[in-house]
């Protein structure tokens, strides 16, 4: 009797990701399956969040880009305020950049949108089912990566952000002004210059119209509406 309800169980899926055709796209693909339920879709952190408190899901789907914000801000966030809470990161963003991104942020999981069907059902029952989703190519460089602290190779110069930095370059490349940016990330304008400074070292750019091509280049390629 215990293992037929178990079997019953219903599973409720919170969809985060700030395109409403994705997020259609997702619930079709979960809608087909028994077992699994959406019940709330949100665009920004800041849903997200008030949807995750009322509706308890047991799993949250994030993508990386959120409306005026960074998926890793939500994952962290809700490890923060509900640490028993799964979540799985569906993304564009190859997964050498943020597969272990999400991992330390909170997240149990990373497929790409681009992985098809089938593997995004994969993904969501790994998670619930206790474990830790990645493709087979990014498994074994993500045990390396969080065991040294480092990446085995850079894939991309992007790796060498900070979380927080990282966030300030995909708004910059969304032009973003300096006062836009130190609203949406609640930091001062001066703190946001002083990311910028790092930035710029860190990608050997030299002023702040560099940041904005590489940053709106960097969206271009990844397949991310500036």
């Amino acid at each position: 009797m215990a293992q037929a309800a178990q079997e019953n169980e219903i599973h409720r899926l919170l969809i985060v990701d700030d395109h409403p055709l994705v997020r259609s796209g997702i619930r079709a693909i979960l809608q087909l399956e028994a077992d699994l339920e959406v019940c709330g879709e949100a665009e920004s952190v800041e849903q997200a969040l008030e949807l995750a408190a009322s509706l308890d899901p047991d799993l949250v789907l994030v993508d990386i880009t959120l409306k005026n914000s960074s998926g890793l801000t939500l994952l962290k966030e809700l490890q923060a305020r509900h640490p028993d809470m799964l979540t799985l990161a569906v993304s564009m963003h190859d997964e050498y950049t943020y597969a272990v991104r999400c991992l330390k942020a909170g997240a149990k999981g990373y497929i790409m949108k681009q992985a098809g069907t089938e593997r995004i059902r994969d993904a969501i029952r790994c998670v619930l089912e206790g474990g830790i989703y990645l493709s087979d190519k990014m498994t074994q460089s993500a045990v390396e990566q969080l065991g040294s602290g480092r990446a085995p190779g850079v894939a991309s110069p992007v790796e060498v952000l900070s979380n927080r930095e990282l966030e300030l370059f995909q708004l910059t490349g969304q032009g973003k002004e300096i006062a836009q940016i130190a609203e949406i990330m609640q930091i001062s304008p001066r703190t946001v210059e002083v990311h910028r400074s790092h930035i710029k070292k860190k990608l050997g750019l030299r002023t702040s119209t560099d940041i904005f091509q590489a940053a709106y280049e960097w969206l271009r390629q990844a397949g991310i509406r500036p």
